[in-house]
């Protein structure tokens, strides 16, 4: 997650959403200035509108925004013919396999995290100075998602199974060098039995005495 904004709730996501994408643009250009900014926008059906679409498909923005359903379209009058042509491209991309995978991936990657951010973790209502907030606990996402990808655990309570689980392998590894070691020091060192030993016999042949 490289960029979050908080906005009004008055205003709505067709609008806010280009604040967004603003900085989250800054973002991406100053951690990889070679690849510039972002080439494609994916959202939900709330985000869609004839004029943001147009507006994406201006600056050169590949979009896939989900469609809600508005029943029969009416593209008569000034400005609907270039809307509609926006429209229409969008609407060819989430139905292709890749914009179908893309928004399983916005689902899995963005919606999840974000519940857990304003439901879960308490982010909805109630906080002063809610941006400063927001922007920690977004930090606190990406440091588990890196931890995950370094480590393989995410979260303090994934370690702690973890930690069992590597002490339990590493008991077992110590068992078994140990038995390792037991067994070549006993072949190094023969077994001397209670009642018998070993004497030098006059012709110099070792001979088993009583």
């Amino acid at each position: 997650m490289v960029a979050v904004t908080v906005q009004p709730a008055d205003e709505g996501d067709t609008t806010t959403s280009q604040e967004t994408l603003i900085e989250a643009a800054k973002q991406i250009e100053a951690a990889l200035p070679e690849q510039g900014g972002p080439t494609e926008l994916v959202t939900d059906k709330g985000y869609h509108s004839n004029q943001s679409l147009v507006d994406y498909d201006a600056v050169g923005l590949r979009t896939y925004i989900s469609e809600p359903d508005r029943g029969r379209r009416n593209w008569r009058g000034p400005g609907k013919a270039e809307a509609r042509r926006a429209v229409y491209r969008n609407r060819r991309r989430i139905q292709s396999a890749r914009g179908k995978r893309l928004l399983r991936l916005r689902g899995e990657r963005l919606e999840r995290p974000n519940a857990h951010l304003y439901e879960t973790g308490g982010m909805r209502r109630g906080h002063t100075n809610i941006l400063k907030r927001l922007l920690i606990h977004v930090a606190g996402l990406n440091l588990g998602l890196l931890m995950r990808a370094l480590t393989g655990v995410g979260t303090p309570r994934s370690l702690q199974g973890r930690a069992v689980a590597s002490l339990t392998c590493l008991g077992q590894l110590l068992a078994v060098i140990h038995a390792h070691v037991g067994c070549i020091c006993r072949h190094d060192h023969p077994t001397t039995f209670p009642h018998h030993r070993y004497a030098p016999h006059d012709d110099g042949v070792t001979a088993l005495a009583q």
